[in-house]
Formats: structure tokens, C-alpha cells, sequence
């Protein structure tokens, strides 16, 4: 019987993705003793890769949280520069070009906005309903 230093190591290469046959080689272990552990140990193997997964998620998080943070700050210089200068020398055709994309961004950022309404309420109802709290809607 092996002992469990090898089985913990087999649970860490198959948590890897690494073949019966590689980890068979590095563990001096047969195939069919590997797939025979591997039904065993199933769980643990599987809450491994969870964990690496896990592991691996949060540090491609920091990293994108500190891109995010470089963007952020770099559009905040170029904002400040962009508030001190004019357009006036700007073409007509590349002010166009801006206020497209600008739209275009605008448009990216709406928020889709639905009604709830409950089955016993009639659509009337409830616009009359939302009149007496709201007295101007702008579209």
C-alpha cells in the first residue's frame, strides 16, 4: 500500500490536469492503481481544482481591479488636460466623429428600466398610480 504523502501528491497532479501516465512515472504507481484512486478520491481532487481555480480567479482580479485603477486615473488626467482646452481649432468633421462616439458610449451605459406590475393591477392603474409620485418624464 502506498502511503498517503503519495496519495496526497496524486490528488495535487490530478487537481493539475496531469495524465495517469506522467504522474504514473513521477510516483513510480501503476495506471490502475491512479484510476483506481481517482474514483476514490474524487472529491478531494475535484475540491483542489476548486481551490486553485479560486486562487488563480482572485489574482486575475487584483490584477484587472489594478488596470482598472490605471485607466481610471489616466482618463482623469486626460479629462483635466481636455477641460483646459478649446475645440476651436478642431475640424467640423472630427467634432462630428466625437459626438457619434460619445453617443455611442452613452447608449453602452443605459440601463434597460420595466415596469413590475402585479396581475391584479391594470396597466391603467398603475400609470395613474405612478403619475401622483412622478409629474414629469423627459424622454
Amino acid at each position: 500500500m502506498k502511503s498517503n504523502e503519495t496519495k496526497k501528491r496524486f490528488i495535487e497532479l490530478r487537481a493539475k490536469g496531469i495524465s495517469f501516465s506522467k504522474i504514473s512515472e513521477s510516483l513510480k504507481v501503476s495506471k490502475k492503481t491512479l484510476i483506481e484512486w481517482s474514483r476514490e478520491l474524487e472529491r478531494e481532487i475535484t475540491n483542489l481544482k476548486a481551490i486553485e481555480m479560486e486562487e488563480l480567479h482572485e489574482m486575475y482580479y487584483v490584477q484587472k481591479q489594478k488596470r482598472i485603477e490605471l485607466f481610471g486615473s489616466q482618463l482623469e488626467q486626460i479629462m483635466k488636460e481636455l477641460d483646459q482646452r478649446d475645440f476651436s481649432d478642431m475640424s467640423t468633421e472630427k467634432l462630428l466623429e466625437l459626438q457619434l462616439k460619445y453617443l455611442d458610449y452613452l447608449k453602452r451605459e443605459e440601463v434597460d428600466l420595466s415596469l413590475q406590475i402585479e396581475e391584479r393591477t391594470s396597466l391603467d392603474e398603475a400609470i395613474m398610480n405612478m403619475g401622483k409620485s412622478i409629474k414629469t418624464v423627459r424622454v
